[in-house]
């Protein structure tokens, strides 16, 4: 272990000591309730009877379940929920809705005791093979809007989860569910029933409760439906964790705020996801949810000298510590764009939305189609592709014509929303294999005709092209009769597009 990776476990266990925080316990511990604790007890149960070494918490403190599926927690009566991450194997317990409910609420903040006790059911087939959704900011701001995520991405959905035939599937609403109007949480979780598959949600900047006074009082109306902001469940092989990754300052009783949201992940949740992580071996995949990504580059793509607060979390380097053992994704969305980003040790995926940019048409701000991310598990092998809503899987790749681009007058264009460095970009002139095209960060045409300019789009004139660099460039042959774009992605899947008109 670095000396780095020490001082930062001595600081997360220094910070847990000022908040009464205790080790991880295995088995059954021994109860030490203080008078300021209140002492749950419990057991785990599957049809055959205790399930042993299933971690359970209040969010603060970390236990397991004995040889019976008992377990023993000294938990904080400010916290608001006792609950526990579901082990491989295991259907996510879910509301009737299909968002998860693997929680209980604590209901003793007086102190003294408390009982919660989980039943789970195994899934019926194994699920070493499985996979997940990752929906980006539907951010409904309206019941028109509301009505159509539930009309265009419902269904969509439900087609790419027949797509992935007998597959355990699970979905993740990635923040932002709603944009500010939380009576539409009641919409989101209809449009999750009618989806057919169970849902985790991690809090976005525009899912709080603004009028708070403090960061714990804005997700009450969150927590109200979906239950804790931070937790974890194993699939298969791989631990994942959604994180709430949204620090609101609050504001004055008066309706002012008293600063604005930033990214951070507040010292009780560290010292929680340093105790869970202590619970996962070594090298096995762990993939993290969150709104906020740890760092997203557009500041860098326009020429800013530095992140904004509200694109970036701001102690993302103690998160990068924390998941330094495993194999790592963080998979988060909020600035409406499709990055990948490798610089800091985990692989960080900024997956573009599903509402686009702000339900005003079919791209997002950098020409990411609106959609979401599907990704695939095969042991702990991770695959993922983006999925375009309305379009079919293989719509990976918008070629434009030569002066598509003002910047580039004698250039094809394609746009390659999903590309790593990995991926092979190359053009083909009458059927002859020309080159490899250019990566160069520029505007996306689709998104420069539809965005750009004070008067619109009509719906948001805010809404502004903003530079992506997953463009590519090839010089344009004018003598050339059939030209066509081939991306191949590193699961050595290739698409195919031809440059068209840029009027989208």
């Amino acid at each position: 272990m670095s000396q780095t990776r020490r001082d930062f476990l001595k600081y997360l266990s220094l910070t847990g000591a000022a908040l009464g925080v205790p080790g991880v316990a295995t088995g059954a511990p021994h109860l030490s309730a203080g008078r300021e604790s209140v002492a749950v007890t419990g057991r785990v149960t599957g049809p055959d009877g205790g399930l042993e070494g299933v971690p359970v918490t209040d969010g603060v403190a970390v236990t397991q379940t004995g040889p019976d599926g008992r377990y023993e927690l000294a938990a904080s009566p400010r916290r608001p929920f006792v609950y526990l991450s579901v082990p491989s194997g295991y259907r996510l317990p879910t509301h009737e809705t299909g968002t998860a409910r693997f929680y209980r609420p604590l209901g003793a903040a007086g102190g003294g005791t408390a009982e919660a006790s989980f039943r789970l059911t195994p899934l019926d087939r194994d699920d070493e093979q499985h996979a997940f959704l990752f929906l980006a900011d539907p951010q409904t701001r309206t019941a028109a809007e509301m009505q159509q995520f539930r009309d265009e991405t419902v269904p969509d959905v439900q087609e790419a989860v027949r797509a992935l035939g007998d597959r355990p599937v699970f979905g993740v609403g990635g923040g932002d569910l709603v944009f500010d109007e939380l009576s539409l949480f009641s919409g989101y979780e209809a449009a999750v029933e009618e989806m057919g598959i169970p849902f985790v949600q991690a809090v976005g900047n525009h899912d709080l409760n603004f009028d708070a006074p403090g960061d714990p009082g804005s997700t009450a109306t969150f927590r109200q439906h979906f239950g804790p902001e931070y937790y974890s469940f194993d699939r298969g092989a791989v631990h994942y964790v959604v994180l709430d990754d949204v620090y609101w300052p609050g504001s004055d009783g008066f309706g002012r705020e008293t600063g604005d949201y930033h990214g951070h992940l507040d010292a009780a949740q560290l010292a929680w996801l340093e105790q869970d992580l202590a619970l996962v071996e070594d090298g096995r995949p762990v993939v993290v949810f969150t709104h906020i990504p740890p760092l997203s580059t557009a500041y860098e793509r326009r020429g800013e000298d530095s992140p904004s607060v509200r694109g970036r979390i701001g102690n993302r380097a103690a998160l990068y510590e924390l998941l330094d053992p495993f194999d790592a994704h963080i998979v988060s969305g909020h600035v409406h764009e499709n990055e990948h980003r490798f610089a800091d040790g985990p692989h960080e995926h900024v997956v573009g939305t599903v509402c686009g940019a702000w339900w005003t048409g079919p791209v997002c701000y950098d020409g990411t189609p609106k959609g979401y991310a599907v990704y695939e598990v095969d042991g702990d092998s991770v695959a993922w592709r983006y999925k375009a809503t309305g379009r079919a899987a293989d719509h990976q790749v918008r070629a434009y014509p030569s002066g598509a681009d003002p910047e580039a007058p004698g250039e094809w264009v394609a746009n390659v929303w999903d590309a790593t460095d990995d991926w092979t970009v190359v053009w083909y002139e009458d059927g002859i294999r020309t080159g490899a095209m250019a990566r160069r960060v520029g505007l996306d045409p689709m998104s420069r005709r539809r965005h750009e300019g004070d008067n619109q789009p009509e719906k948001h004139t805010w809404v502004e092209p903003q530079p992506t660099a997953h463009l590519y460039y090839a010089p344009a042959n004018p003598d050339a009769n059939r030209v066509r774009v081939e991306a191949t992605d590193p699961f050595g899947r290739t698409y195919v597009a031809r440059p068209s008109s840029n009027r989208g």
